[in-house]
């Protein structure tokens, strides 16, 4: 279904689906790409992981979240089992880069109040035959697609 949008001069051609009234005064449709997008995607894993960590039952926690314990292979082999689940925690303390003109590395070490915790959140699943580590953030990112 073709619509246009007010304001920002182009329409969208949308299958099925995508057949809700874009005239109600409810509706948002907003245009989510790039940092916004990966913004999104790192709230989402991060209340994730809060909900994951605070769980008393974690496989409940899965299932109600949405995450597969089992997924097909890749290589048309048996299905693969999710078997783990790895919370990381990283503290990026500065950054290095190559100098102008070569051999030397440039270091900046971060002021305290720029260190910031990364968390990485790895979904491992594996058969007799393969194994395969889903990240969280493209798992997220597949399930929101919009």
């Amino acid at each position: 279904m073709a619509h246009d949008h007010r304001g920002h001069g182009h329409h969208h051609h949308h299958g099925p689906g995508h057949n809700h009234d874009h005239a109600a005064p409810t509706h948002l449709h907003s245009h989510m790409e790039g940092e916004d997008r990966a913004d999104e995607i790192a709230m989402l894993a991060g209340q994730f992981l809060e909900g994951f960590r605070e769980a008393s039952d974690k496989a409940s926690y899965l299932r109600l979240a949405g995450v597969p314990l089992e997924i097909g292979s890749e290589s048309g082999g048996k299905p693969l089992r999710l078997v783990d689940v790895t919370v990381e925690s990283a503290w990026q303390v500065g950054a290095a880069s190559p100098g102008f003109g070569g051999g030397d590395l440039v270091y900046m070490p971060f002021p305290g109040q720029m260190i910031r915790e990364r968390v990485n959140c790895r979904l491992t699943y594996v058969s007799l035959t393969e194994r395969r580590d889903v990240d969280l953030r493209r798992f997220l990112a597949e399930k929101v697609r919009d």
